[in-house]
Formats: structure tokens, sequence, C-alpha cells
């Protein structure tokens, strides 16, 4: 068997990429771990469908199963459109999607870049006013195009969790000082 970390990370790149927590894992990267830790069986994936499903037995040596529908129905490929008219710009959206996929500003209509959609509908529930919808992804005519996708994907999340970890650390770092000119505020008074 593969060395762990290496089944890991060959694991995670054949799943999709979309993030989206229908396998009840928090991302593809903890789904895969799951799989090579025998926590998780390898059809709890709807957006990698049969293919997907095909790819990781081969690489795990076993056989492909059924994907497992209490996870999902795998669907067509979509993305997401925002329906410019109905938009209020609360960026609920923005942040929701794992791929930084939604581009805007807060009170100014935002629009989804279509190309970098991963159709995981994480940004559907927090809209306040229900103007994005699901649409068909263009056809996906080749194995290279869906992992080239994938691959993308995954940069851009590993992008976006680099970001959101050094907005927590500035954020953090402000907050501590400001607490700091508090407390050296409050001193000089007393």
């Amino acid at each position: 068997m593969l060395e762990n970390s290496n089944l890991i990370d060959r694991i995670n790149a054949l799943l999709p990429q979309t993030q989206c927590g229908q396998c009840s894992f928090q991302g593809c990267r903890p789904y895969a771990e799951a799989i090579a830790s025998g926590v998780a069986d390898i059809n709890q994936c709807p957006p990698g469908g049969d293919e997907g499903i095909r790819d990781l037995a081969d690489l795990l040596g076993v056989s492909p199963k059924p994907l497992n529908t209490e996870f999902g129905l795998h669907k067509p490929p979509s993305v997401a459109f925002i329906i410019e008219k109905d938009c209020i710009g609360c960026v609920k959206c923005i942040a929701a999607c794992p791929v930084d996929a939604i581009v805007g500003a807060a009170k100014l209509m935002h629009t989804v870049i279509a190309s970098e959609c991963t159709g995981c509908e994480l940004c559907i529930a927090p809209c306040p006013v229900d103007c994005i919808v699901m649409q068909p992804a263009p056809p996906k005519n080749s194995e290279g195009n869906r992992t080239q996708k994938s691959a993308q994907a995954k940069r851009r999340y590993d992008a976006r969790c680099s970001r959101k970890e050094q907005e927590d650390a500035e954020k953090a770092e402000r907050a501590k000082k400001k607490k700091q000119a508090l407390l050296k505020m409050q001193a000089a008074k007393k």
C-alpha cells in the first residue's frame, strides 16, 4: 500500500474539488483522508459520479460500487448564475464560495466567474433574496478537461484558504494591538 500522505494526495487529486460537503466531510481533502484511513467509502461523492468512483477503485485496488445515494445524486455539471437585477450585494455568496468564483462588493451587484465555478451550490442557501440559480455547465468533453478543472479548483481553494488564514492572522493582530492600546489607556487614567 502507498505511504499514507502520498495516498491521501493521490486520492485527493482524483476528487472533483468542488468542496461541496455532500460526502459529509468539510471538503475534498478531509474526504480523501477518511478514505485513506478506511473511515469513508469511495462512493460518497456525487459530483465525482461513477467516473470518480472508478478512478478511486482503480487507485485503491478495490471493486467499483454504485454511488451511495444517501449523499446525493450525480447531476450533470452546473454553474451558479446570479440574477443581477435581484442581487442586493449582501456578499453572503462571496463568503460561501470555496473557490472565490464570485466577485462583487457590498451593496453592489455580484457575478459568478462561470469558468471557475465548481457547481458546489454552497452559495445558494445563504442568499437572502434567492437570486442564485444553477445552470448547465459547458460540456466536459475529455478526461483531461475534468482533471484540469479539478486541479484548477484545488489551486483556487488552496489560495482562498491561504488568504483566509492571512486575513484571520491580521485580524487577530489588530485585535491584540487594540487591546494593548486600551489597556495602556486605562493604565494612564489611573
